[in-house]
């Protein structure tokens, strides 16, 4: 880790006095509903659904959505829960995603970079601090995977332009891996003040701009046409939101939990198991597997499989921050919809479907690529990272009462373990010579052991 008073330094410099402040939103704090106040169960997290039970557009765009899932089950039979989720999060007409975003108290769930500003800066400082431990090169490429309203980019923007006069040989450009239009106009609006422009010119980026502070932002559909080159790769509440594959052990082996009609219910849908193994069965299941219930993303392993091929050619590093397990839950696939949970099968495209990251799976995904580390508490992360120190002076500057208990109130949403503090996790890949030890015997003259990543106490190395 960065020393700390070199560490205290760098915060000082890139957050000024005071900077600008977030609260919370009253109705939600980071996907846990507002009455939590213990650790919810594996089968129990609220993520993101779309509008209340009553809201304008959610009944009618669940029916169009259920008839539309309803019409190809009866033609084709039962479908992949991952089958399923794609369709009801991203479908181009009723997809939740694509249709509405929904982040916000007026939305279904509030992020950390929602509920404080100081979040997406920790995480400025991150990148710039592994931008200093690379040797500072001449550019560097922040690309944000689902990117939300743009908040978490706009904080660190704001870090980026603090530390303007240690940045100013540094070529910095924001990329934004953004699949709705609406939350990419949304983000536009934030970043730019509404400037940003389609792209026509450019068949990889659809829509460009430039942000407050002067720096150029591109929007992408995939992180394949991301341009290649020294990047820092951000991740959160990503992951957790890709199609999953669900299996069941059984007496007659492996079987794949699928999505159909329900005959009794003609206009229900329900789970069912495959009757013999299918395709994902044979490929997604290791022979090692102990649990009777296994969640499987390959859409994730081939992501990480590119950002970590991306970092070994390129350099950089890639932060993942996430609700996560290390393989050891089992069924954890759930729905959220106005800050409550919701039946994952009642609605589709109203709600976000989402399931727990199994970073065991990242990690192995790499193929030994990179180097990894984590995944550690958001809690244990936000304190490596200054955090305390950042609230005191956001504590200090408050001229009011009502400002102040804000402040306590968001630091407490971040930190406590029974709320945000130990439900989500940062996992980090990084190069290997990043974590690399100098050879003192061989090497004597090699330079002083690398510090330790920021944000991370321990290095799990594996």
């Amino acid at each position: 880790m960065v020393p700390l008073p070199a560490r205290r330094a760098l915060v000082a410099a890139a957050l000024g006095a005071a900077g600008r402040r977030r609260f919370p939103c009253h109705a939600g704090n980071g996907r846990l509903p507002p009455s939590a106040s213990l650790p919810l169960p594996a089968a129990a997290r609220p993520s993101s659904g779309a509008g209340g039970e009553a809201g304008a557009e959610g009944p009618d765009r669940g029916s169009a959505m259920l008839r539309h899932l309803l019409l190809k089950l009866r033609a084709t039979g039962p479908v992949t829960v991952a089958e399923y989720m794609r369709e009801a999060l991203t479908n181009p007409g009723q997809g939740y995603y694509t249709r509405r975003g929904g982040i916000g108290d007026s939305g279904d769930f509030v992020t950390s970079p929602e509920i404080s500003q100081a979040f997406g800066e920790l995480i400025g400082i991150w990148c710039v601090s592994e931008w200093i431990a690379a040797g500072k090169p001449k550019a560097f490429q922040l690309v944000e995977l689902g990117p939300g309203r743009g908040t978490l980019a706009d904080d660190m923007l704001r870090v980026f332009n603090q530390l303007a006069s240690l940045l100013s040989k540094c070529d910095v450009s924001i990329h934004l891996v953004e699949v709705s239009p609406k939350l990419s106009e949304i983000q536009a609006l934030m970043l730019t003040g509404g400037k940003a422009q389609s792209n026509p010119e450019d068949k990889s980026a659809y829509m460009k701009g430039v942000s407050k502070t002067g720096i150029p932002i591109f929007w992408y559909r995939d992180i394949q046409d991301v341009p290649s080159g020294y990047s820092f790769y951000l991740a959160h509440e990503f992951f957790d939101a890709l199609p999953i594959h669900k299996f069941q052990r059984t007496e007659k082996g492996w079987r794949e939990v699928l999505v159909d009609v329900d005959p009794e219910v003609p206009d229900q849908l329900r789970f069912v198991l495959s009757p013999s193994s299918t395709p994902a069965t044979e490929n997604f299941i290791q022979p090692e597997e102990t649990r009777d219930h296994v969640e499987v993303c390959p859409e994730a392993g081939v992501i990480i499989q590119r950002l970590a091929c991306r970092i070994e050619k390129d350099g950089g590093a890639a932060l993942i921050a996430d609700y996560g397990h290390d393989g050891t839950k089992t069924d954890t696939f759930r729905g959220f919809r106005n800050h409550k949970l919701h039946d994952v099968l009642k609605a589709p495209g109203t709600a976000d479907l989402t399931a727990d990251v199994d970073f065991s799976y990242l990690r192995k995904m790499t193929q030994g690529r990179t180097a990894t580390l984590g995944p550690i508490k958001q809690r244990e992360f936000l304190k490596n990272m200054g955090i305390d120190l950042r609230f005191q002076v956001l504590l200090q500057n408050s001229r009011d009462t009502a400002t102040h208990e804000q402040l306590l109130h968001s630091y407490d949403m971040l930190m406590n373990p029974k709320k945000m503090g130990d439900c989500f996790n940062f996992f980090a890949l990084l190069p290997h010579h990043r974590l690399a030890q100098p050879d003192m015997k061989n090497k004597p003259d090699s330079k002083s052991p690398l510090p330790p990543v920021a944000g991370f106490d321990e290095l799990l190395l594996k």
